[in-house]
């Protein structure tokens, strides 16, 4: 059986109104969460992507009951109950294919004592180190054996501890927080991460009767309960999906209003967009983005060539960089992208080049890009899931039709694109390659 792929006709400037789904990053650590208790858990706006379904086959094969309602919009909710004791061995046929799933880790540990974790797969952006995730179990009280497929860690109890993560790791923070907030004691927990999707965990897991100061900031301060209850939760709308619509209306030429926008969150990513020459408006809980942009670079203090570089939160996401690049091709001007974590997040660029964009890679990190350069629509393939959205924007800025293939790759992270993009003007389907 062929691989589907996307077949896209650029040029059509994308007009009308579009909503967010559920934040990916939110979803699978929350669904890891869920099995800190033994009673009910809901989860409404749940992005229905292949990455959420893994995980919900992953904790389901560990035990859990778990009723899905998976629709195209915000109705969309999963409900989980891990009544019984969950297994500790993640299944490595399923954990393998997605890196999320090593958010089980500090949850299964809390609650069974044990976890065996198997080297974790997902998008090849370089390398992901598990060292901060094993560390802060470590410091709990877990203890470690590693073997050639993967990590076994016991405890007999958890106990809190005063922890210095070695980098701001989003995963390593939530798997902290997780372990943590079932500890024996008080746990301080300094160099957090601070992600929107961290603090939003946090709060999911107060609201199970967790006790969590300093939500929001760089050190959170846990003390330890005994038990944890059910609770219902609405995962809040995706940012990142926010940036790339922002940046399918400016390529296109077109105009959108983005509805659910979660404008708090979007600080860095509209002041970044404003660098590139592309404005927003807020309209109450709603972000517009209008026809008439200027799509120019705005150069540093003295004409120096901007850049763009990613940071821990409240910098700009490093899931965004790729967006970032494929927009600045369309902008007038130069731009530096520098991308500090991922040493093969950039690679995908060689494709953009042979669509027509004036792009040197002058490293694994660092792309300077020229601009504009008119695209032309060509037969690409998607390498992960940022940087195939990426693909998308400029398939859809192209004069041309495009064929993407590996769209396995943007499913993963963007629920029904096709169908929502289609809505607000897009010419793109899904065919059999």
């Amino acid at each position: 059986m062929q691989s589907p792929v996307f077949r896209v006709r650029g040029g059509v400037p994308l007009s009308g109104t579009i909503r967010p789904q559920g934040n990916k990053n939110e979803a699978l650590p929350l669904i890891a969460a869920s099995i800190l208790t033994d009673e009910p858990i809901t989860l409404s706006n749940i992005p229905d992507i292949e990455d959420v379904r893994l995980m919900v086959d992953i904790v389901r094969s560990l035990g859990s009951s778990v009723q899905e309602d998976f629709q195209m919009g915000p109705e969309s909710s999963i409900r989980i109950h891990t009544k019984e004791q969950p297994q500790s061995d993640l299944p490595v046929d399923l954990s393998t294919r997605l890196r999320g799933s090593v958010t089980l880790a500090g949850p299964l540990l809390a609650r069974t004592g044990r976890v065996f974790l198997p080297r974790p797969g997902g998008d090849r952006i370089g390398r992901r180190r598990l060292d901060t995730h094993i560390l802060a179990l470590e410091a709990l009280g877990a203890k470690l054996k590693a073997f050639p497929d993967g990590f076994e860690l016991t405890t007999d109890r958890l106990k809190g501890a005063d922890i210095l993560l070695d980098e701001a790791s989003v995963t390593g923070t939530e798997n902290a927080v997780c372990a943590a907030v079932l500890a024996e004691g008080d746990t301080v927990i300094r160099h957090a991460a601070s992600e929107p999707h961290v603090q939003n965990l946090c709060h999911f897991l107060v609201s199970m009767g967790a006790k969590i100061e300093g939500i929001g900031s760089n050190i959170l301060r846990i003390h330890g309960v005994s038990s944890l209850r059910g609770t219902s939760h609405r995962i809040g709308p995706d940012y990142l999906e926010v940036g790339s619509f922002i940046s399918l209306a400016a390529v296109t030429r077109g105009e959108l209003l983005i509805e659910d926008a979660d404008l708090e969150n979007l600080r860095m990513i509209r002041l970044v967009f404003s660098r590139l020459g592309i404005e927003t408006r807020p309209e109450g809980d709603a972000l517009r983005v209008p026809g008439d942009q200027s799509m120019e670079i705005v150069s540093d203090l003295g004409g120096a060539v901007p850049h763009v570089d990613d940071a821990p939160w409240p910098g700009f996401p490093s899931d965004m960089t790729s967006v970032a690049l494929v927009t600045a091709t369309q902008c007038k001007g130069t731009l530096l992208i520098h991308e500090k974590m991922f040493e093969s997040r950039l690679f995908f660029t060689d494709r953009l080049i042979s669509m027509g964009a004036r792009i040197v890679l002058c490293d694994p990190h660092r792309a300077v890009i020229i601009g504009p350069s008119p695209l032309s629509g060509s037969r690409i393939s998607s390498p992960d899931i940022r940087a195939g959205m990426a693909m998308l924007i400029a398939a859809l800025c192209a004069q041309g039709e495009s064929e993407i293939q590996n769209i396995i790759q943007i499913d993963r992270g963007f629920a029904h694109i096709d169908e929502r993009l289609r809505s607000v003007g897009a010419l793109i389907e899904r065919a059999e390659g």
